[in-house]
C-alpha cells in the first residue's frame, strides 16, 4: 500500500438549519471547521412527508424556478 495517500480524516461541527451542532469525523476541511448545511432532515420534503417547505437560501430554489418553471404540469 502507498503511503500518504489516505485524506486527512478528522472532527467537525455540523451546523444543522435549526440551529443545532453536532460534532462527528470527515474527510471535508480542516480539523474544528463547521459545515453549514443548507438542507437537512429537519426542511427537505422528501424526509418529511411532503408536509415540510425548502428553505430558499441565496434564492437557489427562486432561480430553478425561473430556469426550469416551464416543465411544471
Amino acid at each position: 500500500m502507498k503511503n500518504d495517500i489516505h485524506p486527512d480524516y478528522h472532527k467537525i461541527t455540523v451546523a444543522m438549519t435549526n440551529g443545532s451542532t453536532f460534532e462527528t469525523y470527515s474527510t471535508w476541511g480542516k480539523e474544528g471547521d463547521t459545515l453549514q448545511l443548507d438542507i437537512d432532515p429537519d426542511t427537505h420534503p422528501a424526509w418529511q412527508g411532503g408536509t415540510a417547505t425548502l428553505v430558499d437560501r441565496a434564492g437557489r430554489v427562486s432561480r430553478f424556478n425561473e430556469k426550469f418553471g416551464f416543465l411544471k404540469k
